[in-house]
């Protein structure tokens, strides 16, 4: 593996798709679920060159990196409080109370993007996919499973449009 030195200008796909989320949580499992369909889906797609994916477990400062040189980043997360199957919502930079934590929100590390680079960050949307039980050492529940394939589909078609058209897109 090459390493980059700082001076160097990494290539980067126009979209980045970021899940999160912890696969040992019940349905907290539902942004890694995403990221390995959405590996298959790029892979098996013309997308290769167009969408870059990533996935932890909580979104940290240093994620504001990943964000540069991108026409358009999506964030995935599983949630307890959004409507059944999914919320798709534009995000705003916004400086929080996860801004000093180890696990920081989309809207925080949007933030940090635009501290550090002295400029607005690239487009940037949330979707959250209903989840209802969280538990340590669960699985995905059937109805986390069916909202999943929702987003999935979703994503598809947001990957199907260019960056711009994102906001006038249906959700069901």
């Amino acid at each position: 593996m090459k390493s980059i030195e700082p001076s160097e200008k990494r290539d980067h796909s126009p979209v980045l798709v970021f899940t999160y989320g912890n696969p040992s949580r019940g349905d907290d499992a539902i942004g890694p679920a995403m990221f390995y369909l959405l590996e298959r889906y790029i892979e098996e797609s013309n997308e290769r060159d167009n969408v870059e994916l990533l996935t932890d477990f909580q979104l940290q400062i240093e994620h504001a990196v990943d964000l540069e040189q991108r026409q358009g980043v999506l964030f995935i997360d599983a949630s307890q409080s959004s409507e059944s199957p999914y919320e798709f919502h534009q995000l705003q930079p916004q400086r929080d109370n996860s801004y000093t934590t180890h696990a920081m929100s989309p809207a925080a590390v949007l933030a940090v993007y635009r501290q550090i680079n002295r400029q607005q960050p690239p487009p940037s949307y949330m979707l959250t996919i209903r989840g209802y039980e969280f538990g340590l050492g669960q699985g995905l529940t059937e109805q986390a499973r069916w909202n999943l394939q929702q987003g999935f589909d979703f994503v598809k078609k947001l990957l199907s449009t260019n960056v711009e058209s994102w906001p006038k897109l249906k959700q069901f």
